[in-house]
């Protein structure tokens, strides 16, 4: 399974990303290994309109099974509940990896 989540950065050490259309990259672990195994740079973060739709489209090219971010947009989060990917806020995480660990251990809100 693959986790998804919203960074400023391109490491787990990065800082969480509160905007889940405009974050700048996407840190993907794979769920059972705990492993890091992809970091995308979100190319639609600074387009004009229709970033949350696009966003959750190259997720599910990429096979991303769940998503951990700070907040999602009305049009996003339409994108992810018809792509059935749940969606978890990351509450008081402060970088990647603390949300990650945060979700594996089930404190996380979902909010899609």
């Amino acid at each position: 399974m693959k986790v998804c989540i919203t960074s400023k950065g391109d490491s787990p050490e990065s800082a969480a990303e509160n905007r889940f259309g405009r974050t700048p990259y996407f840190v993907v672990y794979n769920d059972e290994t705990g492993e890091v195994i992809e970091t995308i740079n979100n190319a639609s973060a600074n387009d004009a309109s229709g970033v949350g739709p696009k966003v959750v489209q190259m997720l599910v090219s990429k096979g991303v099974n769940v998503v951990v971010t700070g907040q999602v947009g009305g049009n996003a989060n339409k994108g992810l509940e018809v792509a059935g990917i749940p969606t978890y806020a990351f509450g008081e995480a402060k970088t990647v990896a603390d949300a990650y660990t945060a979700y594996k251990a089930g404190t996380l809100k979902r909010i899609v």
